[in-house]
């Protein structure tokens, strides 16, 4: 015998209804040309950025010598750095190697060129990092056993860093003499360019651009243009709430927004991780925050679609309504480069959800803060202190990085972060579906 149909309960047959009225959305949306033009133009302004980017690692990068040891300061035909070792007199022409018997011949200059790189402990996550002497010329050199520990702190020839746990940054470094770090600047400038680029495409591509555009020109009419177009009338014939309605509408409008961001969030991480810089064929470890990206910029649309949305129906011309929040959110993704604690930025959709880039960042890329710091440092020690320009792309990627400001873990972040955004998105929700209950249709 055929069992009896299921009764209908609550949740089924709001789920039904639901549905009903996402899918009639998305088909709404499927056959609108403005759909495609609005979701065209923002993978036309995302390609653009990433052509600079790819252009970018294509480029090579000018070696230079950051601890001025491959200089030939006395003119002797022997680079700093060889005489320092052997024990000659670098600012003496008759003291260099070549006196020796038998004479030793002199070094290329460029051997003494990035021989040094960044070696010091990148995950350290305690009071201090120490980096060593690579060229051994603060060893081999003649130095006293004072000025091989300068920094007083009972290794030799070594390099310490504290970071100031209330400033939250690294100080200068303190050095034993010519303990000095010259680093490949090629190296560092493509995995600080990389960053640079993750984190500015991230912030500024998907969640602001694409998370404001994409409901701006989308969702602003979901419920508005029925009205104007008297088409709700048929909506509303239905036995369906008009607080479902709304919801439904956002679900379909989610459901042509989500997929694009998806989509282009897997692109542009594919071409990321094969253009660069990596040991192996592709960078496996920017997955997490590709993941990072792509969920901020969700709850991004989320959040906008339901305001933008009560905003229109609001007024008819609730895009002007909407300009003005835009506006605000702009200046708050701005400030939060700068601010990042800020107690206004609790205040928007956007600082909740640059947090989330932010604090993903800190879990892929434990070492940022120090790596950013090298990079500012120039990586040269002379006998007057630390000096030299800033390594390129030290200061793109100190301009675009920020601490999550709320002074909890990174995974604490994220998990409060994506509470708040799902809250604002419920508030706004139950805001919209009040109006949208207190309008007469025409």
């Amino acid at each position: 015998m055929m069992s009896p149909p299921k009764k209908d309960n609550v949740f089924r047959a709001l789920d039904r209804k639901l549905g009903a009225v996402a899918e009639f959305t998305m088909r709404q949306y499927r056959t609108k040309l403005s759909t495609w033009v609005i979701l065209g133009v923002g993978f036309i302004a995302i390609f653009i950025v990433v052509l600079f980017y790819v252009d970018s690692m294509q480029q090579e990068i000018e070696a230079i010598d950051n601890d001025g040891d491959s200089m030939d300061w006395d003119g002797d035909g022997y680079p700093t750095g060889q005489e320092r070792i052997y024990g000659t007199d670098p600012d003496n022409p008759e003291s260099h190697p070549g006196t020796f018997s038998p004479p030793i011949a002199p070094d290329p200059p460029e051997k003494w060129i990035n021989e040094d790189d960044f070696d010091w402990d990148l995950s350290a996550r305690g009071d201090t990092t120490v980096g060593y002497d690579d060229d051994g010329d603060c060893r081999l050199a003649d130095s006293t056993q004072s000025q091989k520990d300068n920094n007083r702190n009972n290794v030799e020839c070594d390099i310490i860093l504290d970071y100031d746990e209330m400033r939250g940054e690294w100080s200068e470094p303190n050095s034993d003499r010519l303990v000095d770090e010259d680093p490949d600047e090629e190296k560092y400038a493509k995995e600080a360019i990389h960053r640079a680029f993750l984190l500015a495409i991230g912030k500024m591509g998907f969640v602001f651009l694409l998370g404001i555009f994409l409901p701006l020109f989308l969702a602003t009419g979901l419920i508005r243009e029925e009205m104007d177009n008297s088409t709700m009338h048929f909506m509303l014939a239905k036995p369906i709430a008009r607080r479902d309605i709304f919801l439904g509408r956002i679900v379909g409008y989610l459901g042509i927004v989500w997929p694009y961001v998806i989509a282009m969030g897997l692109i542009v991480g594919l071409i990321s991780g094969f253009a660069g810089p990596s040991d192996g064929f592709f960078r496996f470890a920017d997955l997490g925050m590709w993941m990072a990206i792509i969920f901020a910029t969700m709850l991004a649309t989320l959040v906008y679609g339901m305001l933008f949305c009560a905003l229109g129906t609001l007024w008819k011309h609730g895009i002007v309504l909407a300009l003005p929040f835009a506006a605000w959110e702009l200046g708050m993704a701005i400030l939060s480069f700068n601010a990042p604690s800020a107690s206004i930025l609790r205040f928007s959709v956007i600082g909740w959800s640059l947090n989330i880039i932010d604090a993903a960042s800190l879990v892929v890329w434990p070492n940022m803060n120090l790596f950013i710091n090298m990079g500012l440092w120039g990586g040269g020690h002379g006998d007057g202190g630390w000096w030299g320009n800033s390594l390129e792309g030290a200061d793109a990627l100190s301009a675009f990085a920020s601490d999550t400001g709320l002074g909890i873990s990174p995974i604490a972040t994220i998990v409060v972060s994506t509470f708040v955004l799902l809250f604002q998105a419920l508030i706004l929700w139950l805001i919209g579906s009040a109006i949208f209950k207190g309008k007469e249709i025409e």
